[in-house]
This record gives C-alpha cells, sequence and structure tokens, in this order.
C-alpha cells in the first residue's frame, strides 16, 4: 500500500455535482463566474439537487417550498435558549440544533429517495433560521420569524437584522451563498459522505458535515482573517504586521488554496463586493488593507487570497458578528452538503480505506508480574 498523507491527489469516488479542473469550478458544468454574476442562491441549489437550472414555474414553486419550511420547532429554539450563550461557539450550537432538528422529522430514518429530498429541503430552509435565531438570542432579542415574500438571502438578513435589507446587501450575500454553495470533496463533504455511505440518516451527514467545517483550516479561516485584520486595525500596519507573521513562519490565513495552483477563481467576486462595500459603510480601510496584504503575499509566497479572505471583510462591512462567519458557511454549504448525501445514497459504497501501519511489530505479551 502507499500512504498519501491528508489523501491529496487521490480520487476518492466519481460525481457529477461539481469540479475543479485547470483552476476553474464550476457546478454541473456552469462555471462559478456565470452563476456568481446571474444566479440566486435558489437557483444553484435547485442545479446542485437536480443537475439542471430551473426554468421559471421551476424555481418559484422551489422558492415557495423553501419559504414554507423555514420555520423551526419551538423546541428547537428553547434548545438554543438553553446554551450558555456567553461561551457557546455559533458553529457549536448549529452543530447541536441540526442534530436536535432531526429528533423532530418523522421521516428521519425513511431511507425513500422522496422522503430525502424532502428532508433536504427542509434542511436547506431551516439552518438559515437557526443560525440567525441563536445570533439574536444570545443578544437577549427574540428570533424574527420569515417573511413568505423574501427570497433566501434577503430572509437571511431579515432575520438577522429584524429589517428589511438593502439591494446592495442582498447581492453581497447572495453572492458569497452561491460561491460557497459546493467545492467538490472538500473535508466537510467527504465527512458527510462517509457518514451517509453507512446510511445512516439525512441529518447525521450534515450533523458530521457541520463539524468538519467548523475547524480553523476549513470553514474557520474568514473569521480569522477578520481577527488579523482588526489586530492591525490601521491600514500602515498591515505590511510590518505580516512581514513579523511571516518571519515567525505564522500562517495568514485566506491565502492560498489546497487544489488551485494559479488562485481561487471565487476570490475576485468577492474583492469587488468588498470594495463596494466598505466604501459605502465608510470602513475602506479594510479593503485597502486587504489588498496591501494580498498584494504583498503573493509577491513574497506566490500565494494569491482564496474565497475567505474577502468575505471576512464583505460580512463585517454587513454588520455580522465574526464568530458568525463560519455559520454563514454551513448555510451556503449545506446545499452542496445534500447534494452529495443525495448523490452518495443513489450509487452507494461503504467508504473504508486502509491506513499504512508503522507501529512496532511482532511484540510477545509480557505478564503483569514481569513487566518493567
Amino acid at each position: 500500500m502507499t500512504t498519501t498523507k491528508g489523501l491529496e491527489g487521490v480520487v476518492a469516488t466519481q460525481s457529477s455535482i461539481s469540479s475543479i479542473i485547470d483552476d476553474q469550478l464550476t457546478y454541473v458544468g456552469y462555471r462559478i463566474d456565470d452563476l456568481a454574476e446571474n444566479s440566486s442562491f435558489e437557483e444553484v441549489v435547485y442545479l446542485l439537487w437536480n443537475q439542471k437550472l430551473p426554468n421559471k414555474s421551476e424555481l418559484d414553486a422551489f422558492k415557495t417550498e423553501l419559504a414554507s419550511n423555514m420555520e423551526v420547532p419551538d423546541a428547537v429554539i428553547d434548545h438554543l435558549r438553553s446554551y450558555d450563550l456567553s461561551t457557546v461557539h455559533p458553529m457549536a450550537a448549529l452543530r447541536s440544533a441540526v442534530s436536535i432538528l432531526g429528533l423532530y422529522d418523522e421521516d428521519a430514518d425513511v431511507m425513500e429517495e422522496a422522503a430525502n429530498k424532502q428532508k433536504a429541503l427542509r434542511i436547506q430552509a431551516k439552518i438559515s433560521t437557526i443560525v440567525t435565531a441563536f445570533a439574536r438570542i444570545r443578544k437577549g432579542k427574540d428570533p424574527v420569524k420569515p417573511k413568505k415574500d423574501l427570497g433566501y438571502a434577503a430572509n437571511f438578513l431579515y432575520m438577522l437584522n429584524e429589517e428589511e435589507p438593502k439591494d446592495v446587501e442582498v447581492e453581497a450575500i447572495n453572492k458569497a451563498l452561491v460561491l460557497h454553495a459546493d467545492h467538490e470533496l472538500n473535508a466537510s463533504t467527504f465527512t458527510a459522505r462517509v457518514c451517509v455511505a453507512t446510511l445512516s440518516d439525512i441529518y447525521s451527514g450534515v450533523t458530521a458535515a457541520i463539524g468538519a467545517l467548523k475547524g480553523p483550516l476549513h470553514g474557520g479561516a474568514n473569521e480569522r482573517v477578520m481577527k488579523m485584520l482588526t489586530e492591525i486595525d490601521v491600514e500602515e500596519n498591515a505590511i510590518p504586521y505580516i512581514k513579523e507573521k511571516v518571519a515567525n513562519k505564522e500562517k495568514i490565513m485566506g491565502m492560498g488554496h489546497r487544489v488551485y495552483e494559479n488562485g481561487d477563481p471565487r476570490a475576485k467576486h468577492l474583492k469587488r463586493m468588498s470594495k463596494e462595500l466598505t466604501k459605502l459603510t465608510g470602513q475602506a480601510k479594510w479593503y485597502n488593507m486587504s489588498v496591501k496584504i494580498e498584494d504583498y503575499i503573493k509577491e513574497e509566497k506566490g500565494l494569491p487570497a482564496n474565497v475567505d479572505f474577502y468575505s471576512a471583510s464583505v460580512y463585517h462591512s454587513l454588520g455580522i458578528d465574526h464568530d458568525l462567519f463560519t455559520p454563514i458557511f454551513a448555510v451556503s454549504r449545506v446545499s452542496g452538503w445534500l447534494a452529495h448525501i443525495l448523490e452518495q445514497y443513489d450509487n452507494n459504497r461503504l467508504i473504508r480505506p486502509r491506513a499504512e501501519y508503522v507501529g512496532p511489530k511482532t511484540q510477545s505479551y509480557v505478564a503483569m508480574d514481569k513487566r518493567a
């Protein structure tokens, strides 16, 4: 057996959901640039789940279904209220809440295709409600019920702030959701597929994926990017700060990507939104120092920014708490997880790789009274 650390370069399955070929990301063959500039998040979710873009009537029906399933059981909200709100991280709260959500779905363990698709729709609809409810509860506010006449991105911001968002704010969140929806066989998606390959239920698969996304080497990067920018604070401090980090061999979050050689194709879209939003909100320094850092790291290390780098200043400009950045990632990426879970169910085989044993060999058992 040949060991490949981190499974780098190992092709573990076949999928028709998304691809990364020659540094180009596509969803079901559609370029991410076209989708980011033209599609609503609901269109992208439909595409990932159905392998085709919806026509108008299909999209209208899908939007109606999502909006009709956004409310969550009172018991889940009560459970969110029971957490130690001063210490619990929103990703831990989300992980637990999605798991609990499965307890209130009478079809949770029904494995027929139609039932799984309905559960996927319910999870996608409710996850944004869970994130926004927790965000409000920990501030002593009541959760806001979704509006059925608002789209998915607009509803997220409405439930978060209790006011209908501006068009540019909706555009920014919609674009971020589209860009994060799927990314081939990333760590959380692989986790979801491994979980449901045992024929575990869809809620278990999504809960497992959230656990994987929680790590700073996957979904937590943009939160740490904003922490870095906040520590820098002043544009003139950006390069000295980064030089010190590089000299100490510290990782600069949001720079470079495991699967892209020449840059993450998603980054430019959020870079443009960052420039627009930070200027609009009088916070241009966040964009300006981000550009300085990206240019320096690209010159010194050959690493361009990835999608997480500019999403940090986008979300910050929208007034979103920094520790909600990764839950927003989950609100989007659950669409991809669900697509992969459904695909795994359709052509399942238990995922069971081997490990190369490197421990001691041929040891003889020693009785207790003779051990050193």
